[in-house]
């Protein structure tokens, strides 16, 4: 076990109340340590040991100077100016205003505190000095300039300590600021992430189903009159279901922390590449596939080529979904800045369903989310002789490989 060391600190009053004890003995002590055996115009004891009373009470009302630091600076200048103007003999008599000095600006709110530091300085000066105008010898006078620059001294001080504490203060700020906003990004990456893995797991599941729903109707119709067409389609089946399932590990692979053991990598997202795989699936589900592809002039963006698959795919698995077995014919033109593509059905051939049997789903929010993402837009709607039709615009600018 560590040992912990134990900080063992005076209550503040406590601190207070010692500090001015302190402070008090070295004037009145020091005071008359210094003047001993000289010859002084006027002794503490003079007026009723008012020296003595003077000394005292500007040691002792450091006790509260920071509750009250600026009374407390008050009273210690005031003291001051009747110690010497009285002509009581020199001495560390200034250490109590030193202190409060160094308070009102250490504690004060800067402009202000610094204000009152400095009107009480220049007065104190003026003060002192008339008062020393008649002194012997003359070079006690520098006593006098001494009292000026540690006031000034105690007040810049104390200014130094309160910019560093408000220094810290807003470092600490920026610093719980900054903290708090790396957890609401880490909140919205999260987010993204999620949204991102429920768009891929919608694209995939649904576009999946939708084939496999086709083909296994197929089977059910010919499972007794062709058997070789019935065994294509369960194979058509097995390869959708074989694809999906693949997909939704790598898709889903990314919530995993420990290694499941298995050697083989996680499979890359889908990407324009493999869109003739969907042509081919589409036709096996009963549309008429057309894939109208332009040659990109350099290779697209991961983002741009895995959205693009998605929209068609998803565009595809609707038409499987709500259209039937029909023309579709695919469009992807790459530009310089953008991907534009078209995905156009000539609609249903055979009768549609009763109302309310159609089923309804997010394909179309989802492939504008993916476009939102891209700064792209999309816009999907029915044709006015019949069909559908799925544009969307994928911008190359800012797009990460």
């Amino acid at each position: 076990m560590k040992d912990r060391a134990v900080t063992w600190r005076l209550p503040v009053p406590a601190q207070e109340t010692l500090l001015a004890l302190f402070i008090t003995v070295m004037q009145v002590q020091g005071t008359i340590v210094r003047n001993t055996g000289e010859q002084i115009e006027r002794p503490l004891t003079d007026l009723g040991n008012l020296g003595y009373l003077l000394l005292i009470a500007s040691g002792a009302v450091i006790a509260v100077r920071r509750r009250w630091p600026v009374p407390v600076f008050a009273v210690t200048a005031l003291v001051s100016l009747a110690y010497y103007t009285l002509g009581f003999p020199d001495g560390p008599g200034w250490l109590g205003l030193f202190v409060a000095l160094y308070t009102v600006a250490a504690y004060g709110d800067g402009r202000r505190s610094l204000v009152i530091a400095g009107a009480g300085t220049l007065i104190l000066a003026a003060a002192w000095l008339t008062a020393a105008a008649d002194i012997e010898p003359r070079a006690a006078i520098g006593w006098v300039y001494f009292r000026i620059g540690a006031s000034v001294m105690s007040a810049a001080l104390g200014e130094s300590i309160r910019s560093r504490h408000v220094i810290a203060a807003e470092a600490q700020r920026r610093a719980e600021l900054a903290e708090r906003t790396r957890e609401e990004e880490a909140r919205a990456r999260v987010d993204a992430e999620r949204l991102r893995i429920a768009r891929e797991v919608h694209d995939t599941v649904a576009h999946a189903i939708a084939i496999i729903n086709v083909q296994s109707g197929v089977t059910a119709h010919v499972l007794g009159k062709r058997p070789d067409l019935a065994r294509e389609a369960l194979r058509a089946i097995e390869q959708t279901s074989s694809r999906a399932l693949r997909e939704m590990r790598s898709i889903l692979g990314v919530l995993r922390d420990d290694d499941t053991g298995d050697d083989d990598p996680r499979a890359p997202y889908p990407r324009l590449e493999q869109i003739d795989e969907l042509a081919t699936k589409a036709r096996e589900a009963g549309l008429d596939c057309t894939i109208d592809i332009t040659p990109p002039p350099a290779p697209l963006p991961s983002t741009v080529s895995n959205a693009a698959y998605r929209i068609v795919q998803e565009s595809i698995t609707n038409v499987v979904r709500h259209a039937g077995p029909t023309r579709v014919t695919v469009t992807l033109n790459p530009g310089a800045d953008a991907v534009e593509i078209s995905i156009t059905d000539e609609g249903r051939t055979t009768p549609a369903p009763q109302p309310g049997t159609t089923p309804s789903g997010r394909g179309i929010l989802g492939m504008r989310e993916r476009c939102r993402l891209l700064g792209g837009e999309l816009d999907a709607g029915p044709l006015p002789d019949g069909g559908f039709q799925v544009r969307a615009r994928l911008p190359l600018t800012g797009s990460h490989r």
